[in-house]
């Protein structure tokens, strides 16, 4: 196939067997017979054959799906983040006759080897999150209508992409702080291989770097409470001024910074102002409350399913990233020294 790695499309097999891409549509969704004739047919088929076109990828054979099912893969459940991703997915999926199968993808484990007889076969296409991707090789779910969550736009599998506002969250933290006065920052970071993460760390530097004065340190945790309470008390005792403010990539990671600042015999906020970024139930569940910055997760999920269905449908999925909104509480104050 001339196409290299690009998966034929059915304009591909339109152009191969000299007929149009309604044609095309007709014969592989079975409906040509009386509107074009046999050999056409036959042309089409031969064509779809030789370039291993697979039907199945076709926006138009899927507008009223072939099991109504679709997959949702996320990394292991470990936060009810995803739980809430689910949730509006599912109620989106049920208004329109849709099942949503739930696919987590253990982290450090590895996914399990497909979770069904024939992934390919079973559903109508799959939303995955970007820190879920390498489970998408092992069902093949690359190669089903998808769309990525959390992923980077510009190098998406998916043929479509629903972002959060990360960056415009991690911008209202940093100017947030540095309006108090925080001058000296560390930044906990996950340490998980994604975009959503990149981005964090990338916009975190741009905006510190804007304003003179500022100092970044970066340490990267596992996202628990133990790896994050282990790499915030390591980075807090080394040597040199104290930061005055730390930034967590998470809810759950600034739960161990919390324990890391009262080990070391420090108070929140008086001594260290942390953030989170998520709001999870944790937020409100730890002392002082945790300024973060709050995620629509049931929206996320929404906006992901209507994204699939318009793909499933031949539409152009609705674009623009969701909003996010810093959620200001008890964890934050004015440095107390300069």
């Amino acid at each position: 196939m001339a196409h290299g790695s690009t998966r034929p499309t059915s304009r591909d097999v339109a152009q191969a067997a000299g007929v149009s891409q309604a044609a095309v549509s007709l014969v592989l969704g079975d409906k040509w017979r009386g509107r074009v004739s046999e050999a056409t047919a036959e042309r089409v088929r031969e064509a779809a054959r030789r370039l291993d076109y697979r039907p199945n990828l076709a926006a138009r054979n899927l507008r009223l799906g072939r099991t109504r099912t679709v997959l949702l893969v996320v990394p292991a459940l470990t936060t009810e983040f995803f739980a809430g991703v689910y949730t509006g997915a599912a109620r989106i999926a049920a208004q329109h006759g849709f099942g949503v199968v739930l696919y987590p993808s253990p982290e450090g484990i590895g996914p399990a080897r497909d979770p069904f007889a024939s992934a390919q076969a079973a559903l109508d296409g799959v939303i995955a999150s970007s820190m879920a991707a390498d489970a998408l090789t092992a069902i093949r779910g690359d190669q089903l209508p998808l769309v990525m969550l959390d992923s980077d736009p510009e190098g998406s599998l998916g043929a479509a992409t629903v972002n959060l506002d990360i960056t415009d969250g991690v911008r209202q933290v940093a100017e947030y702080l540095l309006a108090l006065g925080h001058r000296r920052f560390l930044h906990l970071a996950a340490d998980v291989a994604s975009w959503t993460f990149d981005v964090r760390a990338r916009e975190l530097d741009t905006r510190l770097g804007t304003v003179p004065g500022t100092s970044l340190l970066t340490v990267r945790a596992p996202i628990s409470i133990e790896g994050a309470l282990t790499a915030a008390a390591t980075a807090l005792s080394a040597e040199g001024p104290r930061p005055t403010a730390i930034i967590c990539d998470d809810d759950k990671l600034a739960a161990g910074a919390y324990k890391a600042v009262r080990r070391l015999g420090l108070r929140i906020p008086d001594d260290i102002s942390v953030t989170g970024l998520d709001d999870l139930a944790l937020a409100t569940a730890i002392d002082p409350e945790l300024t973060t910055v709050r995620l629509d997760a049931e929206l996320f999920g929404e906006r992901g399913m209507q994204a699939l269905l318009a793909v499933l449908e031949g539409r152009t999925p609705k674009e623009g990233d969701i909003p996010v909104q810093l959620v200001v509480r008890g964890s934050t104050a004015p440095p107390s020294t300069p």
